[in-house]
């Protein structure tokens, strides 16, 4: 699988693949819903888009339209952090997480949907890293997307400790991870 050679990010640019596109329409796909599809998975294959395509039409006939998604942050309360040093974390664990649906298509429609439905965040408090490691493990055995900061050390905190757990899927079931937590 070999990214298209186009100019331009192709997240940015409404270019898709012609021959990708030519193989999604010799399977019945619709014009405008291969080129969306394309889009949507980066031009990565034709293979990939037309999954994409076929899911997203069995999810609309499923009628999952309604669920609603969210992004929590869990800011480990054991650490000195100032305000400006948490929201600066919590910033980092958003781009972290944000990155990793990248890597999945169910993720990556996952954040699509979250984006396209109000892209919801709380943030709230956690106890000490063991806590943040407790949540991560039970978020990753719900197939929950999770990204963990680790600081860099050079301000407020030690090197390698770890600040906030980002946490995103559908809201039901993060809220069975962290929905017993206070709001910060």
């Amino acid at each position: 699988m070999e990214p298209s050679e186009q100019s331009g990010p192709q997240s940015d640019s409404q270019d898709v693949n012609p021959v990708f596109l030519q193989q999604l329409r010799e399977l019945d796909i619709p014009e405008e819903a291969a080129k969306q599809a394309l889009l949507h998975t980066r031009n990565v294959s034709a293979e990939e888009a037309a999954m994409y395509y076929f899911n997203k039409l069995e999810n609309e006939e499923e009628g999952d339209d309604d669920l609603m998604f969210k992004m929590v942050f869990v800011v480990n309360m054991d650490l000195a952090m100032g305000v400006g040093k948490v929201a600066a974390q919590v910033g980092h664990a958003a781009v972290g997480l944000y990155q990793a649906l990248q890597e999945k298509n169910s993720w990556r429609e996952m954040a699509w949907k979250w984006d396209h439905s109000g892209a919801k965040k709380v943030v709230v408090q956690g106890t000490n890293v063991a806590h943040l490691l407790e949540l991560q493990a039970l978020a990753m055995s719900l197939s929950l997307p999770t990204y963990l900061v680790q600081d860099a050390g050079l301000t407020q905190v030690e090197a390698g400790s770890r600040t906030v757990l980002a946490i995103m899927g559908e809201e039901e079931i993060v809220n069975n991870v962290t929905g017993s937590l206070k709001l910060l």
